[in-house]
């Protein structure tokens, strides 16, 4: 567990929010609190409408993102992203 704790401090903040455990979130607003721009799965990109610009920093965790796939409104592969 002390090596787990240590390996995670070193990674940066999007890569070790993907080790924690994968689990099913009620609506975006309790997912967001975990992932604050989102996850997603493997290869996504955020889809989006005329000029706004695709959300980068979502969290690839697509065990989380299988979860919680109903919560992707658009069908991009990101579930809840938020800039």
């Amino acid at each position: 567990m002390a090596l787990l704790a240590g390996l995670t401090a070193a990674l940066p903040a999007t890569q070790a929010l993907a080790a924690t455990p994968a689990k099913r979130y009620v609506n975006c607003t309790a997912l967001q609190h975990d992932y604050p721009h989102g996850v997603a799965r493997s290869g996504a990109t955020d889809r989006v409408k005329g000029r706004t610009k695709p959300v980068t920093s979502f969290t690839v965790n697509p065990a989380a993102y299988n979860l919680n796939k109903r919560l992707d409104g658009d069908g991009d592969g990101v579930a809840c992203e938020r800039r």
